[in-house]
């Protein structure tokens, strides 16, 4: 059965972060993406495909093939991929206490969804108990920071909160990476602790540098000015796990 155009319609609209969240649906777009949160077990509530896409004969039942035209006109991108699929939108901060448990990488103002993504790759890719958004933050179910993220998207923990709120009950150390501050390599094994990252434009912002216990730096060698927000994540976050070995 041919997309109607309020369905085409529909799907487009989905570009648009206030439509997303109006609705509460957002998209992902590609066949390694999509076949990344399908094995994952995320449960997409529409899913649409070419007869092009590799996995269409093994797909689940409900998978719905449109034509390659059909695809080009709902597809968020110059050249459209062979499978389009949508998830519902769901947004729940920490429970109470959660913070003072495991790590937290919390992220403060960090806007480009590249860096969000691939923090949230990072977050999984050292086994952190959660990440803590940030409203300023790039839009978690925006295309570009699922992608980005590859898959970890729903391996980890993610939630979205006023961070100066959300650490205001906290008790365990609140490291904040900064450019002064003690170097990260002296950092003693840390079971429970929450690392903010600010924006590499305005760093941490005063609010919730009041909530830091520590501030950390990792040494510069060099001229550059600063380290991209990822990277410096990275970092202290390979600090944290390498101490605990």
């Amino acid at each position: 059965m041919p997309l109607t155009k309020a369905e085409l319609s529909r799907l487009r609209d989905l570009r648009d972060k206030k439509h997303r969240e109006l609705v509460g649906l957002f998209i992902v777009e590609g066949e390694k993406v999509v076949g990344e949160l399908l094995a994952a077990g995320f449960p997409f509530v529409e899913l649409y495909a070419t007869a092009a896409w590799p996995s269409l004969a093994g797909a689940r039942p409900n998978v719905r093939q449109i034509t390659p035209e059909e695809m080009a006109r709902a597809s968020h991108y110059p050249t459209p991929s062979t499978v389009l699929a949508v998830g519902r939108i769901e947004r729940k901060p920490p429970a109470p206490g959660a913070l003072n448990r495991g790590i937290t990488l919390a992220l403060d103002g960090i806007q480009d969804p590249g860096n969000v993504g691939t923090l949230l790759r990072i977050a999984d890719w050292f086994a952190l108990d959660r990440v803590l958004l940030s409203p300023d933050c790039a839009d978690l179910f925006s295309q570009k920071v699922v992608n980005a993220s590859m898959g970890s998207f729903v391996r980890i923990a993610v939630h979205t909160a006023p961070l100066a709120e959300a650490l205001a009950g906290v008790t365990v150390p609140v490291l904040g990476c900064d450019l002064v501050g003690d170097d990260v390599h002296t950092l003693p094994p840390l079971c429970n602790a929450v690392i903010i990252i600010g924006s590499e434009g305005r760093g941490i912002s005063p609010e919730v540098a009041a909530r830091l216990t520590q501030r950390v730096a990792i040494p510069r060698f060099g001229a550059a000015e600063s380290l991209n927000a990822a990277v410096a994540a990275a970092i202290v976050c390979d600090n944290l796990r390498r101490v605990l070995r």
